[in-house]
């Protein structure tokens, strides 16, 4: 038997789980449309790779990552898309985002798919990009593209691979259910996980409030080299850092994933997913959900393709509107309330909870804390719940930050305990968003910093350059003035120089009688001119001062239709264009009277 370890703090709430374990897995109906969300994974949102009108087959890729972070989206069934526009999400802020929305023909035509017979015989990198292109992201957490997971650095050499099957929200199920009926692929695919990472230890963590699925797994590793570990139940056991310290004693460091300690996890729902792409070629398009709350008939767990609305799957359990007081995505203790049933299943959708109004009670309103102590108590990352509580409140982010509030994992139990009422998690995640967002605007301000300092430099370093130029400009010119000066001097050593001063006088003499003459000619040629001026060339400056006019009148019309800023600038131009057509029409009139009657000629008759 493995040894264990305890972590501090924790709770016992109720579990609520029968309700949702008396019936098998049921699959769910193919629903009247499916809503796929493009970002259902951390990282970068994927891009859709199919228009409006085009029709799909199940398991074809209809959304992709090229650049980043990310997994991509696939078609759960055939069918039509129909568009592409923003739905509602399951998000606490009840935000939209952009979601294919598919109509199913009710076909289920299949892509080609291509199993590996002997993934072994492969490239690792080949199974991890099968991995990838599965579309496979962690399902009992943030979603984080397990691929990434499964390529740590080459210095973190994973000794230990965890598959977490503890389960320790109330109400959930869904892996629980998975464990049991789907235990042959939970196994087959962490074999895979294992062959690509070598640990020297696989186990499956889970709680003893599961004994069929613990029986399931037992008999499911036989030949294999895999443990199954059966932990205490205690709230949150199956958060991932605390299972690791129940499993191996170690602690994962502050602000560090248990990869630095060499040790991985992986939800039980991962590990279905893979064994299917590796051994089926399938990619994940549905996952298990358990529809709980006493405000359906038949609680239980559902196989639903992803993108089906929660209101389909409350309906196949038998939904009762009149009872239903309010729905939670998740569990009631980390999950969020659900402002619609519109919105969609996706990758990390584990459960949804029909509560009726005596099953999760308003809470009472917040009073002031009364320095009780307990939230410490049962906190198991061992913080300080009600310092951080005041300096989120008080948003002292800096003082908050200081003692690990980015070590909190939200599991909502000093929450639970807290005789005042006081929503602590909501200040938590409060104040863990506006860090973000303070991260980010300086990030901004330091990468705006940096571009105007790279500027700077450019335009000092393009300044430095220019004066260095005229530096060589002048300095070839010097050299050229003393190399014209020394010529000079050698020819007057030569004596082929004449007087400097007679030279000047002759070369200002002949400059003058030319002007002289050029002026003389001038004279000459203009009683010519006046005698027969140019008609053609005042018609022309007529037609083309027109011209001008014209252009400028229609650049000031449509300034003025659009309210543009140069309106005023444009009348100057028209008023002064309007001045050159009536000079230039003058001096036509002008040159006309000044040319003599033509005589008329004699008639032939």
């Amino acid at each position: 038997m493995s040894q264990l370890w305890d972590f501090s703090g924790g709770i016992h709430p109720p579990e609520n789980k029968i309700q949702s374990t008396r019936r098998p897995i049921r699959t769910a109906g193919i629903p009247e449309r499916l809503i796929i969300p493009l970002q259902q994974h951390i990282g970068v949102q994927a891009e859709a790779i199919v228009n409006v009108g085009d029709r799909v087959l199940k398991g074809q890729k209809i959304a992709d990552v090229t650049a980043g972070m990310g997994v991509p989206v696939h078609a759960p069934t055939s069918g039509t898309i129909q568009a592409i526009e923003l739905q509602p999400v399951p998000h606490p802020s009840g935000m939209s985002d952009l979601c294919v929305i598919l109509q199913p023909d009710g076909k289920e035509e299949w892509v080609d798919l291509h199993p590996v017979e002997n993934y072994q015989k492969h490239d690792r990198e080949e199974v991890l990009q099968l991995i990838r292109d599965a579309g496979i992201s962690g399902m009992g957490g943030a979603g984080f593209p397990t691929t990434i997971k499964l390529r740590p650095p080459r210095d973190r050499k994973v000794e230990t691979l965890i598959l977490n099957g503890a389960e320790c929200e109330p109400y959930i199920t869904a892996d629980d259910m998975t464990m049991r009926e789907y235990a042959a692929e939970v196994v087959s695919g962490m074999q895979v996980m294992a062959w690509i990472l070598r640990p020297s230890r696989c186990v499956i963590g889970i709680e003893d409030n599961k004994p069929e699925a613990i029986a399931a797994l037992r008999e499911a590793i036989q030949g294999t080299q895999i443990e199954v570990t059966v932990v205490p139940t205690k709230y949150p056991s199956g958060g991932e850092k605390q299972l690791v310290h129940i499993l191996t004693g170690l602690e994962v460091p502050s602000g560090g994933i248990p990869a630095d300690i060499g040790v991985m996890c992986q939800n039980v729902g991962t590990a279905v997913a893979v064994s299917r792409a590796i051994h089926e070629g399938k990619p994940l398009i549905s996952r298990i959900v358990t529809i709980t709350g006493d405000a359906v008939q038949e609680a239980g767990n559902f196989e639903a393709m992803l993108g089906t609305p929660v209101s389909a799957l409350l309906s196949e359990a038998g939904l009762q509107p009149n009872r239903l007081n309010r729905m939670v995505q998740g569990g009631p203790m980390m999950g969020y309330t659900l402002s619609t049933d519109a919105v969609p299943i996706v990758k990390t959708s584990n459960c949804v909870i029909a509560a009726t109004a005596q099953e999760l009670q308003t809470p009472p309103p917040e009073q002031p804390c009364i320095r009780c102590g307990q939230c410490a108590e049962v906190c198991p990352m061992e913080l300080l719940p009600q310092q951080l509580f005041w300096y989120s409140k008080a948003e002292e982010f800096e003082k908050a930050e200081h003692l690990n509030l980015f070590d909190c994992i939200e599991c909502g139990a000093c929450s639970y305990v807290c005789p005042s009422s006081i929503p602590l998690v909501q200040y938590y995640r409060f104040a863990k968003g506006e860090i973000r967002t303070q991260r980010e605007e300086q990030l901004k301000s330091d990468r705006a910093r940096e571009r105007f300092e790279a500027r700077q430099a450019r335009l000092e370093r393009e300044q430095q350059e220019k004066e260095q130029r005229r530096k060589e400009r002048a300095k070839a010119a010097a050299e050229a003035q003393a190399k014209k000066k020394a010529e000079a001097e050698q020819a007057a050593a030569e004596g082929e120089a004449v007087d400097d001063r007679a030279a000047k006088a002759a070369l200002v003499q002949q400059a003058l009688e030319r002007k002289k003459a050029k002026t003389a000619q001038t004279k000459a040629e203009a009683p010519a001119a006046q005698e027969k001026p140019d008609i053609e060339a005042l018609e022309k400056q007529v037609t083309q001062a027109e011209a001008k006019l014209n252009t400028m009148q229609g650049m000031l019309d449509e300034a003025k239709a659009q309210q543009a800023d140069n309106v005023e600038k444009l009348e100057r131009a028209v008023a002064k264009n309007h001045d050159r057509v009536k000079r230039a029409k003058d001096a036509l009139a002008e040159a006309r009277k000044k040319i003599p009657a033509e005589p008329e000629t004699p008639s032939s008759e």
